[in-house]
């Protein structure tokens, strides 16, 4: 039996000109409309430079937190011990708690009329935070490489804090101090309590 040569599409009608098709219309080479570093208009009540400032500063934030975000994975497929199974746990809520950060961090820079980091490998050429090797580690290794993580975070979160309050961006102000500031504050102490070097069992 012949096979039908497909018909074409019927003009829509709606006056364009354009015809209806169910084909994906997925461009080959798509255009890049607004270059990482680059501006557009946000009616946010802030001055370009102002809007410009906070931006770099929430990007290198939100690098290093995409970084922490896969530390805390990564830490939570590999832990043995053992306190496995606490940290197992720990390792997962805080990795969810990050990625919430993450998202909110990322909308700030949006709203601000920049354009967030959202590939990991542009997060890894912007980190401040070491790349840890690729094998698993010791559990006290873990711990003390998240706790520098954490360390350097609130850093650059305290920085732009100081920053974000001269500029008068408040509402970067609030959400650093507010978010991410007590989160991480929250997570290092987790964290740092599990380095606290008494014996699981008191000796007889």
């Amino acid at each position: 039996m012949a096979t039908k040569a497909p018909t074409r599409p019927k003009a829509s009608g709606n006056g364009n000109g354009r015809r209806v098709s169910p084909e994906i219309r997925a461009p080959r080479n798509p255009r890049e409309v607004q270059p990482f570093g680059h501006l557009r208009m946000a009616p946010v009540g802030l001055p370009a430079e102002t809007r410009a400032g906070s931006c770099e500063l929430l990007n290198g934030i939100l690098a290093d937190t995409t970084i922490l975000y896969a530390l805390y994975k990564k830490h939570h497929w590999l832990v043995a011990g053992p306190t496995f199974y606490q940290l197992h746990l720990l390792f997962d809520k805080h990795a969810e708690e990050q990625a919430e950060l993450i998202d909110i961090l990322a909308e700030r820079v949006q709203s601000l009329g920049g354009i967030a980091v959202g590939d990991p490998r542009h997060a890894a050429e912007l980190t401040s935070i070491p790349r840890p090797p690729d094998g698993a580690e010791e559990v006290t290794g873990m711990l003390d490489r998240l706790l520098d993580a954490h360390e350097t975070i609130i850093g650059r979160v305290r920085e732009a804090i100081a920053k974000t309050e001269e500029s008068e961006d408040w509402g970067t102000n609030d959400l650093l101090m507010g978010d991410v500031l007590r989160r991480h504050e929250l997570q290092l102490w987790f964290v740092s309590s599990h380095l606290v070097d008494i014996p699981i069992v008191a000796p007889a």
